[in-house]
């Protein structure tokens, strides 16, 4: 791993700091409590004044095409999460817009894409059931050709930022006969069609998430992506980019895991603790004066550095493994204020590590839960095997 400096040119440093006065600007103290109050993870205004300042263009263009380079890139990712700009929806749309671009039809993309640019197109994943569990290949919501047309009925659970997009990138049962991963076939269902209903669904850590239900809800076939009962190999490309089970770069200039966003915010919380912990209280100690406070702070921080150092899937399981056993830890150092919220008077630590806690859970199941990547790990990369869950055979008989 290298750690080295990265030194900045002239033109490099102007280019941060244009991109620190533009979000300075646009992601206010406002914006902020404002998501913290919604759960949404969205801004539109923020996001229109992306797309309207050629940012959004920038990052999805390559450096050939008048997109960001990679240095640039990295300044810009970093930049965006010191101003914590509410940015899950604008995730999900760039996980999304590779399979539009590989799989759509030119009148879909041409529909799509200029929009996409502009802010005013955003997608989200249409991917988990109420009783399909991280088995997305489980699919039970139906698609029946009519002609031209599709019939979707079903209903899909998660689908995080819905109520903030224009099209739902969704997968589908188009042969409820065939092998599950050859009855599958992917649209991208635009969310004003009739017959779709959007419920919010707030989780434990405040966030706004979605059950999306389809009612006889009839697509046109422009809008299938990739061929039909083919939808897993168009899947595959954005699964395993929320996955993380892609190659990194070796200039070391991406995160190194795919959960990084959320680690930064768990060494946020840990900083202020390790900060509170030096300060001297009234009568001139310090409460890292205790040998056992020490060393459940280091021990913390060690967890936290570890994790924050483990690369593609094994960060996502690293880093919300540690987020899962550090939080409570961190929030008893503190005592009973750790347990209010932020912005709440008296709070130990403006509600750090008592959002971190909440969060923890979360983490552990976003995209899959650990159990399944711990599972995609010792297969894919262990070479253990599948992992066996029938019954155990009932013993023989003499």
């Amino acid at each position: 791993m290298d750690f080295s400096v990265v030194e900045l040119t002239d033109e490099d440093e102007a280019f941060r700091d244009r991109a620190q006065a533009f979000l300075d600007t646009h992601v206010t103290d406002e914006v902020r409590r404002r998501d913290r109050e919604t759960g949404d993870n969205f801004d539109e205004g923020v996001h229109l004044a992306l797309g309207a300042g050629g940012w959004l263009a920038a990052e999805l263009n390559k450096s050939s095409e008048g997109g960001l380079g990679r240095l640039r890139r990295r300044i810009w990712d970093l930049e965006k999460r010191r101003a914590r700009v509410p940015w899950v929806t604008w995730g999900t749309t760039a996980i999304v817009l590779g399979s539009v671009r590989d799989y759509g039809s030119p009148e879909l993309q041409e529909e799509v894409l200029p929009r996409v640019a502009s802010g005013e197109v955003r997608l989200c994943l249409g991917y988990t059931e109420p009783e399909g569990g991280s088995d997305v290949a489980t699919c039970k919501t139906r698609a029946v050709r009519d002609g031209d047309q599709w019939v979707i009925n079903g209903s899909k659970m998660f689908t995080t930022g819905a109520h903030n997009c224009q099209y739902v990138f969704l997968i589908t049962n188009t042969d409820p006969e065939a092998r599950k991963h050859k009855s599958l076939t992917m649209f991208l269902v635009p969310l004003d069609t009739p017959g779709i209903e959007i419920q919010g669904i707030r989780t434990v850590d405040g966030d706004r998430t979605n059950i999306v239900y389809y009612s006889d809800v009839r697509v046109d076939d422009k809008y299938r992506l990739g061929e039909v009962n083919e939808g897993w190999s168009v899947l595959m490309g954005p699964l395993n980019t929320e996955h993380g089970v892609v190659d990194a770069a070796g200039d070391g200039l991406q995160d190194v895991s795919i959960m990084t966003h959320q680690g930064a915010m768990m060494a946020v919380s840990v900083d202020r603790i390790a900060a509170l912990a030096a300060r001297p209280r009234p009568d001139g100690s310090r409460l890292l004066d205790d040998s056992s406070v020490a060393y459940r702070l280091g021990r913390s921080i060690a967890r936290m550095e570890a994790a924050l150092s483990a690369p593609h899937m094994f960060g996502r399981v690293a880093i919300a493994q540690a987020m899962r056993d550090i939080s409570p830890d961190l929030m008893d150092l503190l005592g009973p204020a750790a347990a209010l919220p932020v912005e709440t008077e008296g709070a130990a630590d403006d509600g750090g590590a008592e959002y971190i806690y909440r969060w923890a859970p979360l983490c552990g199941i976003y995209g899959g839960t650990l159990e399944v990547f711990r599972n995609m790990i010792a297969q894919h990369v262990l070479g253990l095997g599948k992992p066996n869950y029938s019954l155990p055979a009932e013993p023989k008989v003499a």
